[in-house]
């Protein structure tokens, strides 16, 4: 396939640059060299800390990596085949992004608002890939409500391995350590924000997390606590800037290096990336009134964290005998997550909600994979991660999830 590096224009310097990595010895102004640049996003929009890994050979099919996953092999590592949908997922995708886009714009504004509260001039930090989407919407609304310039960047955070100091450092030498603000997309079980919160705490830094959904109910600061579809988790690099999922492999990324990514350029012809992030901004208009009167009442009213969403999960565990809850991934985000680059064993979706979830269905039917109603399911839906060890042994992840399990996790379960 040939394809043509895409051609931006910064919305601040009004200077040309060319879409992806940023090579060694670059002009000021091109992006930090060596690093994924912005991706397939306008560079005033995002600055992804994250080292150009983009010749390098790190995908592994699907049936081998998930072998090694439960065998103790870090997620990390290495990266899944990218998914690459069929037309039929791609209509069922614009179906859900033209259904949802009023419902994102919203939430969207009720998040920005509240964290503006705490933070008048917010540095937006999103964990990539799913927050960075979220993290570039809330700089469009503050830009649109507000005609504030706010700075965002898009780093590593990984489980088990904690935040990317380096790319902290290069943020607390350039902005107030204070004003940093971590994002997110949506939370399933809450393990990133116990991860961020063990990363972070001994830093100085708030390790709150702001997202734009919440149905774990374990972030204070959500756009709602609905479990519905986003749809940029429908699809993966597509509608992420074109970046991967971020690598920690001692091999490719050295101790003064940040974390790791790739850029695929061959996928620029399929790119809407920066499609949905219009598509969002283009509902701002419709909903800033809605947003103006209700987000007042959101910060007045009790968010504490309850993390119902993790006690959900270990039921769900023990009813289908699953042995680790690293195995059940809760929530349309995270089930499309299972569907997309796992193993999926089935997936669980609530009988309320069926009508909104075509493109889980369509997924699963596309892998061979059940799905089964669940009366009282307290996620739209759920995807179960098949048991792929042979002879039966049990799986044995680089960290069991019990690790990160939250004290208020068994009085959620009472």
């Amino acid at each position: 396939m040939t394809t043509t590096a895409a051609t931006t224009t910064t919305a601040t310097t009004g200077t040309a640059a060319v879409a992806g990595p940023v090579p060694p010895g670059a002009p000021a102004g091109a992006g930090l060299p060596g690093t994924v640049g912005s991706g397939s996003y306008d560079p005033a929009d995002v600055t992804f800390l994250l080292k150009d890994l983009s010749s390098v050979a790190l995908e592994r099919p699907t049936e081998d990596r998930e072998e090694e996953m439960q065998r103790g092999r870090h997620y990390s590592e290495d990266l899944p085949v990218e998914y690459q949908p069929d037309e039929r997922y791609l209509a069922l995708y614009h179906q859900a992004l033209e259904r949802s886009a009023t419902r994102v714009a919203l939430a969207v504004g009720l998040v920005s608002e509240l964290v503006r509260v705490r933070k008048p001039a917010p540095v937006l930090v999103s964990i990539a890939r799913a927050g960075t989407p979220i993290g570039i919407l809330m700089r469009r609304w503050y830009a649109f409500r507000y005609g504030l310039d706010v700075p965002h960047y898009a780093i590593s955070v990984i489980k088990d391995r904690g935040v990317d100091l380096n790319a902290v450092r290069h943020l607390t030498a350039r902005h107030d350590p204070a004003a940093l603000q971590f994002v997110d997309g949506w939370t399933g079980k809450g393990v990133m924000t116990r991860v961020l919160t063990e990363a972070v705490t001994p830093l100085g830094l708030d390790d709150t997390l702001a997202v734009l959904a919440d149905p774990a109910r374990c972030v204070p600061l959500y756009g709602t606590r609905d479990d519905f579809l986003i749809p940029s988790a429908c699809l993966n690099s597509t509608v992420s800037g074109l970046v991967s999922r971020t690598v920690l492999n001692a091999e490719h990324v050295g101790e003064a290096d940040f974390h790791g990514a790739k850029y695929y350029r061959d996928l620029e012809p399929h790119d809407l990336s920066r499609h949905f992030i219009e598509t969002v901004v283009g509902r701002f208009a419709a909903v800033v009134d809605e947003v103006a009167a209700t987000w007042p009442a959101l910060w007045a009213s009790d968010r504490a964290p309850t993390w119902e969403g993790w006690a959900a999960v270990e039921r769900i565990a023990e009813r289908y005998e699953i042995p680790d809850v690293a195995m059940v991934k809760p929530g349309v985000g995270e089930a499309t997550r299972v569907l997309l680059r796992r193993v999926p064993w089935r997936v669980l979706i609530a009988p309320d909600r069926a009508d909104e979830l075509a493109h889980v269905v369509a997924l699963a039917e596309a892998r061979g994979v059940p799905v089964e109603e669940m009366p009282g399911l307290p996620f739209s839906c759920v995807g179960l991660v098949r048991p792929v060890r042979a002879g039966g042994e049990k799986p044995q992840f680089h960290t069991p999830q019990e690790r990160w399990r939250p004290p208020a996790a068994g009085e959620a379960r009472r």
